[in-house]
């Protein structure tokens, strides 16, 4: 039962203890809350546990440890960086944002962080629910879970280990349904967010038995649904490249390293798998059958998973975010980016194709085609498969493009993977550390950001989008195509995305890509 001895620190009860929070903006916070038993020792890789409890009253109202990652001082020149000292083996611990821990059974919003697999937190400033939470009178979850080599391999290539970073999101999804109501959330009424790689889990977890009844609704920003995901057999591979890179024979080796070895490890396998024109991708979720039985691309479309509500969405100018800034692809030639279009296309298209790109960018250089093409692969036709897929099954989605371009570095960046995140959090004080947020219009900026938070507060409330503020959303049906267009100025337009729909059809995709088509 929840109590609060105090207004400025709110205690809640569960069968694992007694949890002491903190008041912050009007809103009940309880920080560090453990989900599951820190995967340390013999649990490193192992599936999440029980945790076993605590004694007295535990204090939560500071951050936990984040799961390992890279660090650098400074950050990255889009984002300013993604995570943040400390860092900890026992990092599974998620944070709870409430307007009161009482019996209101408020709707739930869940959210997964992003990061390519290999960076982020639940904890960090931009993720705070405090907005949501108090604008929406929702209960807010965000979480830490297993990411870079401790999430995302299985050195002892056992079918119960597989994919870690899975079997966290799980656990903490029950946790939510077992202990939400305590914070004064609804366990039936659950949401769950996630952008980037954060979005490509939450799709996951919509086709797995275990989280089967925990799931209301989903909203995927930015979902990079185009990436090919490897079995077993292929990522036995990229295993041994790493164990290598670590000095280890085996799994009890490395189990015996401490993580900041396993960190240095894994910087050394971004180099080993990169790939001109591509994403780096180091560490992928592995398709193993069990644990992550399809491609999540296709998890929403049978089952339980294909009732759900689902809103999903991307940026115009994704790729912007990795390959505007980086120099060496500044000077890419036409031919090294007709190449890299001929992986995709076939080599007979690809000179077609690159001068479709040309022609719907007037003035672009060969960079800006080959970032146009990577939107388009990882993000925006397969996110536009799925809306098609949904709604030839009557299950249509809530689809949307974040269009507003960056005014930072001249524009380069344009509407950039991840820039729509503090739009949505609708707390620009918490990115004040984020590069690419520099020199945007504050009127534009807070009129847009006021508009796409209560969207993402009603779609969590209703499953509806739309409020008094917004023009008339409409679900994307095989008619009209319906997108809402989030720029300057809001509109709701049709077939917003039918060039590159129409380009990459399935007539048009021939090369390499194992990504599904839908």
């Amino acid at each position: 039962m929840p109590h609060s001895p105090g207004q400025d620190q709110p205690e809640v009860q569960l069968p694992a203890g007694r949890l002491r929070g903190t008041t912050e903006g009007g809103v009940a916070v309880f920080r560090a809350v453990p989900y599951a038993a820190p995967p340390v020792g013999d649990l490193r890789w192992r599936p999440a546990q029980p945790h076993p409890g605590w004694s007295g009253t535990r204090d939560a109202t500071a951050d936990g440890p984040s799961a390992p990652q890279m660090y650098a001082e400074g950050g990255d020149p889009v984002l300013g960086g993604h995570g943040a000292p400390p860092f900890d083996d026992d990092c599974l611990t998620l944070n709870v944002w409430t307007p009161a821990a009482d019996g209101a059974r408020r709707p739930v919003l869940v959210w997964i962080h992003g990061g390519g697999f290999v960076s982020g937190s639940g904890s960090l400033p931009g993720y705070s629910g405090e907005t949501f939470a108090r604008d929406g009178d929702l209960v807010v979850v965000s979480i830490n879970y297993r990411i870079g080599p401790l999430g995302y391999l299985n050195p002892d290539d056992d079918d119960a280990s597989a994919n870690p970073w899975l079997g966290d999101q799980i656990a903490a999804l029950c946790w939510v349904n077992a202990h939400i109501a305590a914070f004064g959330g609804d366990p039936g009424r659950v949401t769950v967010a996630g952008q980037s790689g954060g979005a490509l889990s939450t799709a996951a977890l919509t086709g797995h038995p275990l989280a089967r009844g925990l799931i209301r609704r989903v909203i995927l920003q930015s979902p990079p649904l185009g990436l090919d995901l490897p079995d077993p057999a292929a990522y036995r591979e990229r295993t041994a490249a790493y164990l290598e890179l670590a000095g280890a024979k085996d799994a009890a080796e490395l189990r015996a390293l401490p993580w900041q070895e396993l960190i240095t490890a894994a910087a050394g396998l971004f180099a080993r798998t990169a790939a001109w024109g591509y994403w780096p991708t180091p560490f992928l979720p592995v398709v193993d059958g069990t644990s992550l039985r399809t491609h999540p691309a296709l998890a929403l479309l049978d089952g339980a998973a294909a009732d759900l509500d689902v809103m999903i969405g991307w940026t115009r100018e994704e790729a912007n975010f990795g390959f505007a800034l980086d120099a060496g692809y500044a000077d890419a030639t036409r031919e090294q980016v007709t190449d890299r279009i001929a992986d995709t296309f076939g080599a007979e298209a690809a000179a077609d194709v690159y001068a479709a790109y040309a022609r719907a960018r007037p003035g672009s250089r060969p960079v800006d085609v080959l970032m146009d093409l990577i939107t388009d692969e990882l993000f925006r036709v397969p996110a536009v498969r799925l809306a098609e897929a949904r709604a030839a099954s009557g299950h249509p989605v809530w689809a949307y493009q974040f269009d507003l371009p960056a005014a930072a570095y001249e524009g380069r960046l344009g509407a950039a993977h991840c820039l729509e995140l503090p739009f949505v959090f609708d707390n620009f004080d918490r990115w004040a550390h984020a590069p690419f947020l520099a020199g945007l219009d504050p009127a534009v900026r807070d009129g847009l950001a006021c508009a796409m938070h209560r969207a993402w507060i009603s779609f969590v409330r209703t499953g509806d989008p739309n409020h008094p503020d917004l023009p008339c959303w409409r679900p994307y049906d095989a008619q009209s195509r319906t997108t809402m267009r989030f720029d300057t100025v809001v509109t709701a337009l049709d077939d917003l995305a039918g060039a590159s729909r129409l380009l990459h059809g399935p007539a048009r995709t021939s090369g390499q890509s194992s990504a599904p088509l839908i």
